[in-house]
């Protein structure tokens, strides 16, 4: 895997079709799989599945475990015999396709799923108790969330003294047994329907990229039942320093996230076994992770907690292969991606060789016509990704569009474009077209494009902007979308440049 040339799409769960506000894992899902396998595609990436954060971006969860229940098919439990075909249609949103309406999907799903939960029989409790022996992180992941309930849905650290520290809470287990007995359900049902979808997938001959984000959220679980491996203060339980980027391509100031930063040498000491479940964990829902941010296991900028911006920060040396060696004794053929974009230098180099893990190039941020950058296609190696475009950048056509002249002219003379109709859209975008072969043709033994580059969208289907925290992650598309893509385009070019290898052995 990852090792032959292949391609793939991008497009998130939550994006798909769906009669519920977001996608669903329903046949919607399975078509479209349907649809990428008859083109010659042999990988499907998606964005995390973890829960989402106020800001509805699935890149600061309250879980590095858990999965989004927003994503569970309300059809599927009425199949299930758990609610009824009146509930379902109660889930059913009337507003725009286009659109991800999650706080509509929150509210319908967690009372379908309350409903539901009442239904269970002693085969299915069984079932349950089964995943939840085979996944040792649903205990803490059950508790924290009930009592999150139970306080109000407030942070953690600003909850009664009792219960704000984990040890302390954890010794009462029983009082929140049966709340915690729904967040169980929640997640065996999650993960029994996905299991079914992915099944599907490999079955079709796709495999599927997962993403992993490297830092959780503060108002998580994995920091309140793990607090000694965060910078933390354990006194106040106020983070000492966080996370973000500086100054890049997507914003002037950097990028203040503010998840705590990981405490690399109390890891170390434990043998970086959190990393390792958490690893284990993806691999088990994935076929193949991307770890976004990979840079940082390299050296991360850690900005003082009181900052505004992330301008002021300074670079730490992270664990390196002191964790991959670890890594490695447990999966020695790890089949991890590495988000290595933005500023590095020659540690996150270096580290990427030693661990043997294809990078990533972007097209996008290939052409400046003042430089030879690595993403220009000829200069991708074997070992890498090669992005028509991420979930962070623009669609190339809405790139075409906002690109100074001189960018636009060198990307176009570049990909041999010929004419003057660059911003010219649609499914036949010769403009896009031109630059999506030009990344077909490259060395890299993966290409990835988004569902948006394949249908020649502007701007307004872009998935996030980074640095700008409102109405992003919100592109849904519909079937009748996905039906009209050029298939025989799609086909041609992933026979014609070599893009047909199976996935699988």
């Amino acid at each position: 895997m990852l090792k032959k040339r292949g391609s793939g799409v991008l497009l998130h769960i939550s994006s798909m079709p769906s009669p519920y506000a977001v996608g669903v894992f329903d046949q919607n899902v399975k078509h479209f799989i349907d649809v990428i396998a008859d083109m010659g595609f042999t990988y499907w990436q998606v964005l995390p599945f973890n829960p989402l954060d106020g800001a509805n971006s699935p890149y600061c969860s309250p879980s590095a475990f858990a999965g989004n229940y927003l994503f569970i098919d309300p059809k599927g439990l009425c199949d299930m015999g758990l609610v009824s075909e009146s509930d379902v249609k109660d889930n059913i949103y009337t507003d725009s396709p286009y659109t991800a309406d999650y706080e509509f999907a929150a509210q319908k799903r967690l009372s379908l799923l309350k409903k539901a939960f009442l239904n269970i029989d002693e085969n299915l409790a069984k079932e349950i108790k089964n995943f939840e022996i085979n996944n040792p992180w649903l205990t803490d992941y059950s508790v924290f969330m009930a009592v999150k309930e139970l306080e109000g849905m407030k942070p953690w650290w600003q909850w009664s003294k009792n219960h704000a520290r984990y040890y302390d809470c954890i010794k009462d287990i029983y009082s929140y047994e049966e709340s915690a007995a729904f967040w169980k359900f929640v997640q065996y049902i999650f993960s029994k329907q996905w299991s079914e979808i992915k099944k599907y997938a490999n079955n079709k001959g796709i495999a599927v990229i997962g993403d992993m984000p490297i830092y959780v959220a503060m108002d998580s679980v994995d920091v309140w039942s793990n607090l000694p491996m965060f910078l933390i203060d354990e006194k106040t339980l106020k983070p000492q320093k966080v996370a973000g980027v500086p100054p890049d391509y997507f914003s002037s100031d950097g990028q203040l996230w503010g998840n705590p930063i990981y405490n690399w040498s109390a890891m170390e000491k434990d043998g970086f076994s959190w990393w390792i479940s958490r690893l284990e964990n993806a691999l088990k829902i994935y076929d193949t992770v991307r770890i976004d941010h990979f840079r940082a296991f390299a050296s991360y900028w850690e900005v003082p907690a009181d900052s505004t911006t992330a301008k002021v920060g300074e670079w730490v040396q992270g664990p390196k292969m002191k964790l991959f060696d670890k890594v490695f004794e447990k999966f020695p053929d790890a089949p991890i991606i590495a988000e290595d974009l933005g500023v590095f230098g020659e540690d996150v180099v270096e580290l990427l060789r030693d661990t043997g893990f294809p990078g990533m190039k972007v097209v996008q941020f290939g052409f400046d016509p003042n430089s030879d950058s690595s993403h220009m296609p000829h200069n991708a190696v074997q070992n890498s990704i090669n992005y028509v475009g991420t979930h962070d950048n623009n669609t190339l056509l809405g790139w075409l569009w906002e690109a100074s002249e001189e960018e636009r002219r060198f990307a176009l003379d570049y990909a041999g474009f010929k004419g003057d109709n660059w911003g010219e859209g649609g499914y036949q975008s010769p403009s896009c077209r031109s630059i999506i072969e030009t990344v077909w043709k490259s060395s890299s033994n993966v290409a990835i494009i988004s569902l948006q580059d394949m249908c020649g969208f502007g701007s307004d289907a872009r998935m996030n902007i980074p640095g700008v925290p409102e109405k992003n992650w919100r592109f849904r598309t519909t079937s009748q979308t996905i039906d009209n893509i050029d298939k025989d385009y799609f086909k041609k070019i992933n026979s014609l440049y070599r893009r047909m290898y199976p996935a699988f052995d």
